[in-house]
């Protein structure tokens, strides 16, 4: 007999999707998750979109395999490669996206000019684009391309004189000079949160997806009757790649010890 599904699923293309995870585990405690980093392949801010949509379409095969009941793309990158070709090719499970928060970034500022800080890929997609068009019309919206972040939280620093030279080459004076929200436009940056705060201060407002991601969650669990039966969740993680062990930085990551097994995908 098959083993229901009774997970949330939860990919990207590295350790980012883990802020997400900490978010949906924060507000759905009963629920079990799997999470796989598909290091095999990071970065994907420079690969073509086939490629993207290709491993996306892999690791959602792969967690519905270890019987997740709701795949979380926890990637910018791979949510603006293709919402809607994952949803069509798999029509029974619920799929949630990522995006940056660009509409809630355009309410709260009150003087109608935020950042966006993302990867390549997504701060040039047609779909942040729209978002910007959609959402943000009258504002002076700073798209900020972020190449050297990613690497940084995936080796586990998110903090010390590298992050702060980055971080200050793309917050310039001037641009934090310009603007009053910052909204994080990829699932590593939340990492980085302390960071950024202690270059743009207190009068700034940041914002990330996780929370919204995660009540989305809920609200899709609560309405399709698939809420956690039991109170006692299991968490797994994987990963594709290979070379050495990713547990050290998932569970730096995550203040917390995990074991990372290895996916062959």
């Amino acid at each position: 007999m098959e083993k229901p599904s009774t997970a949330i699923g939860i990919l990207d293309s590295g350790f980012g999707g883990l802020s997400v995870y900490q978010s949906i585990s924060a507000l759905l405690p009963h629920e079990s998750t799997v999470y796989i980093g598909d290091h095999a392949y990071l970065p994907y801010g420079e690969k073509s979109v086939h490629v993207i949509q290709q491993r996306m379409l892999a690791l959602i095969r792969f967690l519905i395999h270890k019987h997740a009941k709701l795949i979380v793309i926890a990637c910018n990158t791979g949510t603006v490669a293709g919402i809607e070709l994952y949803r069509t090719t798999f029509p029974d499970v619920p799929i949630v996206g990522v995006v940056p928060v660009i509409k809630t970034a355009a309410a709260l500022s009150n003087r109608k000019r935020f950042a966006v800080l993302s990867t390549k890929f997504t701060a040039g997609s047609a779909y942040q684009k729209y978002l910007i068009e959609e959402f943000a019309n009258g504002c002076i919206v700073h798209n900020l391309w972020c190449p050297n972040l990613v690497p940084l939280v995936e080796q586990g620093v998110v903090s010390g004189p590298a992050v702060e030279k980055e971080l200050r080459w793309i917050l310039t004076p001037k641009i934090l000079s310009d603007i009053d929200v910052i909204a994080l436009g990829c699932t590593h940056y939340p990492f980085l949160t302390a960071a950024i705060r202690a270059i743009v201060g207190n009068d700034i407002t940041v914002l990330d997806s996780g929370g919204a991601v995660s009540r989305q969650v809920a609200r899709i669990l609560e309405h399709n009757g698939m809420k956690a039966r039991t109170k006692k969740p299991t968490y797994t993680f994987f990963s594709t790649g290979t070379g050495h062990d990713y547990s050290p930085i998932a569970s730096l990551l995550l203040r917390q010890n995990v074991h990372v097994a290895y996916a062959d995908i």
